[in-house]
């Protein structure tokens, strides 16, 4: 295991990666947007699509992105955030990846919040 900085990206730099079938790719583009840019809707639209994505890698990341999201933003789409990680509890690859994104929701997500900074 190792650590390194998580860099900003550009949008369409990420939306190249983010069309790419390059899993590691994906997941980078993911995590820098997440971290970085400050529209957590845009970001979170990218999550959610990636959390029906074949990858379990990309699938897993999602979840862990979106929680990310709400403990950086204090926002997200709860509802629709939790449909998605909901499905993936039952996924075996990533369900302890959705949990901790649900923990992190119920952490982080003041209750009245739900999306609507």
């Amino acid at each position: 295991m190792y650590y390194s900085n998580v860099l900003p990206m550009k949008r369409q730099d990420a939306e190249v990666a983010f069309s790419s079938n390059d899993v590691k790719m994906i997941c980078s583009a993911l995590v820098r947007v997440t971290y970085h840019d400050p529209d957590w809707k845009w970001v979170q639209s990218y999550c959610l699509l990636f959390g029906k994505h074949p990858a379990s890698e990309i699938r897993g990341l999602s979840a862990v992105c979106i929680g990310h999201l709400v403990r950086i933003h204090g926002a997200i789409d709860e509802k629709l955030a939790c449909s998605l990680l909901n499905e993936l509890l039952e996924d075996p690859e990533v369900s302890g990846f959705a949990q901790d994104a649900l923990d992190d929701i119920a952490i982080y997500l003041k209750k009245g919040d739900q999306g609507d900074k």
